[in-house]
């Protein structure tokens, strides 16, 4: 019967490594394909031109992303793997494109330097979100409405055009997203311990997992690019 308890543990965490190996790689890729993206049309002075020419097509590019990824986070689940790894890559390629701009605002030594903080930040973040024997839950909770005040307080700020304020959303920005990594790299564990084999519906949470950490990754770096970063002279 022991050893029977330590074959079914260690088969579960097998499961769980693979899932999570699966989670990184596909996060990695999503990245890599975002940075190549942004880097590709920023050497492309007329291609920026053409794609940021008027206030329509900025929009236009706006509501793709959104409409990607509200559509890939809602329907993952019912479509195929196929399908679904296309939208992420269509996603990435999309938030490239509106990265492509900052390019224009910080140097390149900016966005390097940000990007190691960012991946180191997240790399520690996870780690303990996947030991830490303490529920986050609560925590997950508290940042998620911390979230939405971030979202409302940057509305507002629009018009307000407040440099205070800028800053307070900053910073608490980033204390949000360097929470909400750890907070979804346990509710991803969480999740993956149930599941007794890595099959395609496995496959497509983790999917869900790797965009649920790439975004927590793309806002970090974009709250730490603006402390970090300086403007171009």
């Amino acid at each position: 019967m022991e050893n029977q308890v330590v074959s079914a543990s260690a088969g579960r965490q097998s499961v769980v490594s693979a899932l999570f190996k699966s989670v990184y790689m596909q996060m990695a890729a999503a990245l890599t394909i975002t940075g190549l993206t942004a880097w590709f049309i920023a050497s492309s002075p007329d291609l920026l031109a053409a794609i940021f020419s008027s206030r329509a097509s900025v929009w236009i590019l706006i509501l793709a992303q959104l409409g990607v990824v509200m559509w890939l986070s809602s329907r993952a689940l019912r479509m195929s793997m196929t399908a679904a790894t296309l939208l992420f890559i269509l996603y990435s390629v999309l938030t490239g494109v509106t990265f492509s701009v900052i390019f224009l605002a910080f140097t390149q030594a900016t966005i390097a330097t940000t990007f190691f903080v960012t991946a180191g930040t997240f790399l520690a973040m996870s780690i303990l979100g996947y030991v830490a024997r303490i529920d986050l839950s609560r925590v997950g909770n508290i940042l998620l409405m911390l979230l939405i005040g971030i979202v409302i307080a940057t509305v507002v700020n629009i018009f307000m055009k407040s440099p205070t304020l800028y800053w307070i959303i900053t910073y608490v920005g980033v204390a949000v997203f360097v929470g909400l990594i750890a907070y979804d790299t346990q509710k991803l564990k969480n999740i993956f311990m149930t599941a007794d084999t890595v099959d395609e519906t496995t496959q497509k949470i983790a999917l869900l997992g790797a965009l649920t950490l790439y975004l927590d990754f793309i806002n970090l770096f974009l709250f730490l690019l603006r402390i970090l970063g300086g403007n171009r002279d």
